[in-house]
This record gives C-alpha cells, sequence and structure tokens, in this order.
C-alpha cells in the first residue's frame, strides 16, 4: 500500500507545503515573504500574518501539483518546532484541523532533524544517491552550526553545537555594517568569487570539543570595519569584495576546522551538509575538495532543499511513518526544540 504524505512547513517566513509518495517528491511549494527585507531581518508578527494569508492556496497548489486528491493522503506531516512560535502555531494548527476534518493521522516533525533528512529527499524513484548510515551531518543555518552523528533516520545524535552565534548569524550581522540587504549570506557569497579570501585576516576561535563560536569573528568584523572606516570612510565600499570574499573564507575555515575533527575522531567517511547555508557554493566546493583530498563521500543537497521547505518534513514524516510514530491532536508547538 502506498504511502503518501502531505508537509507542512512554517518554522519562519516561508510558507511551503509538499506531497510525497513512497519517499519520492510529487511537489513542493514554497510561498517567500519579502516583507522582511526593509527591517533588516525577520518580523515575527508580519511572519505570522503572512502564513495566515498564504497556507491555503500554498497547501491547495502542492495537493493540486501532485496530481492527487486529498482521500490519496495517509497522513499530514508538520514542523513542531524549532522556530517563531507564532508562524509555528499557523502551521500547527493548520495541519490539525486538516487532518481532524480528514480523518488523518498527525505527525510532528523536528525542523532541524528535517534539514538533515532533506539528503534523502527523492525526486525519482532512481534518485539513489544518499549516504549509507552511519555519516556526519554539518547542519549550518541563520540560527543553528551543529555536528551530528547520523546513526539512522529518526536516531541522530548532536555533537556539536554554537555556543553563541550561528554561521548564518554570522553572515548577516557582517553583512549590515557592509550596508548589504538582509538575508546577506546569498550576496556576499556572490561578492566574494570577486575578492582575495586572504586579504584580511579575522579572529578565529578556539573552543574545547566539536563546539562552534562566531561573536569572536563578528566581534573582530566589526572592529575592523570601525577601525578602517576611521581612516577612509569609504572603505567598505572601495574593498567590498575582499571583506565578503576574507569574511566567507574565515567562515568555511572554523566550520570545516571543527567537522575535520570529528571525521578524524569517529573515522566515519561519509559527509553530509544541510541547512541554509549548505547553498553557500564557496562552503559547497570546500568540502567536495576536502571529500576528494581525504577519500570521503560527501553529500550535498540540491539548492532547493537547503532553504526551509515542506519537502524535507514529508521526507522526515515518510519516516516516522513508517514507524508509527504519530502524535495527538493536543500537541503544541514548540520554539525551541532539540534533536532527539
Amino acid at each position: 500500500m502506498s504511502i503518501t504524505i502531505l508537509g507542512i512547513e512554517s518554522s519562519c517566513d516561508d510558507t511551503s507545503a509538499a506531497i510525497i509518495k513512497d519517499g519520492v517528491i510529487l511537489s513542493n511549494v514554497i510561498s517567500s515573504q519579502k516583507v522582511h527585507e526593509q527591517y533588516g531581518g525577520v518580523v515575527p508578527e508580519l511572519a505570522s500574518r503572512a502564513h495566515q494569508q498564504n497556507i491555503i492556496p500554498t497547501v491547495d497548489t502542492a495537493i493540486k501539483n501532485a496530481g492527487i486528491s486529498i482521500d490519496d493522503i495517509s497522513a499530514v506531516a508538520f514542523t513542531r518546532g524549532p522556530g517563531l512560535l507564532g508562524s509555528l502555531l499557523v502551521g500547527t494548527s493548520f495541519a490539525k484541523g486538516f487532518a481532524l476534518a480528514h480523518n488523518l493521522p498527525l505527525i510532528e516533525v523536528n525542523h532541524l532533524q528535517g534539514h538533515v533528512l532533506a539528503l534523502f529527499a527523492k525526486q525519482s524513484t532512481d534518485d539513489n544517491n544518499q549516504p549509507d548510515f552511519p555519516f556526519i551531518c554539518l547542519l549550518v543555518s541563520g540560527g543553528n552550526s551543529q555536528l551530528i552523528v547520523v546513526h539512522s533516520p529518526l536516531d541522530m545524535e548532536v555533537v556539536g553545537t554554537t555556543i553563541d552565534d550561528a554561521a548564518g548569524e554570522a553572515f548577516d550581522k557582517c553583512g549590515k555594517v557592509m550596508g548589504l540587504p538582509y538575508p546577506s549570506g546569498p550576496i556576499i557569497d556572490k561578492m566574494a568569487k570577486e575578492g582575495n579570501p586572504k586579504a584580511i585576516s579575522f579572529a578565529k576561535p578556539h573552543i574545547d570539543g566539536y563546539n562552534y563560536s562566531f561573536s569572536g569573528l563578528k566581534t573582530s568584523f566589526l572592529y575592523h570595519i570601525r577601525d578602517q572606516r576611521k581612516l577612509n570612510p569609504d572603505y567598505v565600499e572601495q574593498n567590498l569584495p575582499d571583506l565578503c570574499a576574507s569574511l566567507q573564507s574565515t567562515v568555511i575555515d572554523i566550520l570545516l576546522y571543527k567537522l575535520k575533527k570529528l571525521v578524524n575522531d569517529t573515522g566515519i567517511k561519509q559527509v553530509g551538509v544541510a541547512g541554509g547555508v549548505s547553498a553557500n557554493s564557496g562552503l559547497r566546493q570546500a568540502l567536495l575538495d576536502y571529500g576528494q583530498t581525504n577519500g570521503l563521500k560527501i553529500f550535498i543537497p540540491k539548492l532547493s532543499f537547503t532553504t526551509d521547505n515542506a519537502a524535507m518534513i514529508a521526507t522526515t514524516g515518510y519516516y516516522k511513518y513508517q514507524a508509527r510514530q504519530f502524535t495527538g491532536y493536543d500537541v503544541a508547538p514548540l520554539a525551541r526544540m532539540d534533536i532527539k
């Protein structure tokens, strides 16, 4: 019997719905919110309001694009957390109402677990480029930088995490100082291709274990800009490519230093990367180079699966459906939620 999952993602500022059948994606619809760009970051109240406006047409489009009817759906998977509580509440409430109206089981999904399992999102039955277990996943996004040992789709061990800022936050906060629009990560990535990554030296942290820290880099970057602007008010505009290249190179060095340590300590030869920052071209190439040099197999998600999307939620829901891991209708969203 076929398993068809409706996935709903609403953890931040993108409303997304997807349909997968027996692990293969039939549709993945994302409705983005442009209203936050003028504020330099996501405004939670505006995000919640936009989710309310977008969720019904987004789900309807996903079902139509998949070429199925509601009667074909086996279960509804939704993001319970972590994320913005108001945004999560919209998705959770809709999922409960939809499931209750159509007598369908509910499946709660951890947003971070979904990012990891985006590596298993299949676009066809012939798509078999997925890692074997166990593998190491570097999860990097706007709010998270984690190293995870993945033992199975539903058994993940977080061995390292950020103790302050995440990699994505470092890009956005430093980008704001340079006058770049939000989100700054894609712009920094583009500008970095024109600059010298060794032009400027920024501070790197010395943190025990596999944990990350980016606050020192951020502070080093801010002080550098402040001091240089005292000498030359047009410093940023005149040196933007080099600033972006040096910043990006430093972030990548920090991420890969701890990843390499974990690979060496565990002997695991398969490595995946996930999350919004995994779209960064410099990071993707650095991982491929590292894998080629050290005999590792590297798994990088398609660009469409790096940002917040419901395909990863539906994929996670598919594995949880097989394990009969359902949740009750009294479930509530959680702003903070750890991978278990």
